[in-house]
């Protein structure tokens, strides 16, 4: 499914068509259905936190066990949001954010898109970049831009970095994928090699830039030298699984100002979700099976447990960090078929958002604790809404 907001105003050049070796189980052949309810249930959700994440009083209250760097403002929102959902009987609930979310391009390099739909998806996707630019830059020409992670060619989802980098190149921009290690403050200006950086598309999970490889690339950032999207104040506002607490408590959004209305759609949304203390340990461990157990600046699933699944020994090593117990709220099951034989996958429907606008949904199948795309069968999967929309 795809949105048609007015970033669809760009011109649609021809999709990328050529796809680089892909990893295997990637994309599932199954087509994941979904309510035209479910669909708009969870866009509103997106909206009602863009709602909460504006109020003054939501940043003060998340920004304080926040990096320091979040605390500078940029005029860039962050491109792909990643908003998790699990559908229900009651309906969707929303599990977590991530604000670098990978998998968008990945998702549409398969041949049973349509090409006008992989076309459309991209021209937004490079409409969001842009608008990413302009917020910042204003009319001047974007020329190069950096996608950057650590060791890329080693990751899991590199061959989304070179179609990036092909989109970016087929509309006139330069583009290379680095290790911030390759990145360098010179100048006033952030550069790789001899060419100067304009924008730089963070797939780092060091959200805060913390550590001293990132220097450079934290430096312009907090000089205004380069547009960083995502960012770490977007982190911070969005991604810190401790920022769930506060979403989905009605009485907290009610003090807030927050229309009833929106309060209500939210605490229902999200699943219960606390942050793990020595006064509530006892507690949670007695209740384990009922919850799942995150860090609060995780990503990808790494160190997450399922409560039934604790051993003693984890359990002592995750008191001693940040993490937060959420409500077990159990996926969807879809039924492919694997090698001749009928499996069931646990299904999951990530959409993709940008400023409060959902781009792009899509499933995910898969086996285990976990979310993940290397089950056989499993992988990214297309969505069939009611009214008939696929991507």
């Amino acid at each position: 499914m795809m949105s048609a907001g007015p970033l669809s105003s760009l011109s649609v050049p021809a999709p990328e068509t050529d796809f680089p070796a892909l990893p295997a189980n990637v994309h599932a052949r199954a087509r994941v259905p979904v309510s035209a309810r479910e669909a708009a249930t969870m866009a509103a959700v997106v909206r009602a936190v863009e709602a909460v994440v504006a109020l003054p009083a939501y940043r003060a209250a998340v920004l304080v066990h926040a990096p320091a760097s979040a605390g500078h403002e940029s005029a860039a929102s962050g491109v792909f949001l990643g908003f998790d959902f699990h559908l229900t009987p009651a309906g969707p609930r929303l599990i977590e954010i991530n604000t670098n979310a990978g998998g968008a391009l990945l998702h549409l390099a398969r041949p049973d898109l349509d090409a006008g739909m992989r076309a459309a998806a991209e021209a937004r996707f490079l409409a969001m970049f842009l608008a990413e630019w302009r917020s910042q830059r204003g009319d001047r020409p974007l020329a190069a831009v950096a996608i950057v992670d650590e060791r890329p060619a080693a990751q899991f989802l590199y061959p989304e970095f070179v179609l990036f980098q092909r989109l970016f190149e087929r509309h006139g921009i330069a583009a290379v994928i680095a290790d911030p290690a390759e990145l360098a403050w010179r100048d006033g200006a952030l550069r790789h090699g001899d060419r100067r950086i304009d924008l730089v598309y963070n797939r780092l999970t060091d959200f805060g830039l913390d550590t001293s490889g990132h220097a450079a690339l934290r430096r312009a950032y907090l000089e205004d030298a380069v547009v960083l999207t995502p960012h770490p104040r977007a982190h911070a506002l969005y991604a810190d699984k401790r920022n769930l607490i506060l979403l989905g408590d009605r009485a907290t959004l009610l003090g807030w100002g927050v229309d009833p209305a929106l309060a209500e759609l939210l605490a229902t949304a999200i699943p219960a979700t606390v942050a793990l203390t020595p006064a509530n340990a006892e507690a949670l461990w007695e209740t384990r099976r009922k919850w799942f157990f995150k860090p609060a600046n995780g990503y990808g699933s790494k160190g997450v447990y399922r409560g039934d699944k604790l051993t003693k020994r984890v359990w002592g090593e995750i008191q001693a960090a940040d993490y937060v117990a959420q409500a077990h709220v159990p996926p969807a099951e879809q039924v492919v078929s694997v090698a001749g034989q009928d499996v069931a996958l646990k299904c999951d429907l990530r959409n993709y958002v940008y400023r409060g606008e959902v781009q792009l949904m899509a499933a995910r199948l898969y086996q285990g604790q976990t979310t993940n795309v290397r089950t056989p069968g499993g992988g990214f999967a297309l969505v069939d809404v009611a009214a008939g929309a696929s991507a």
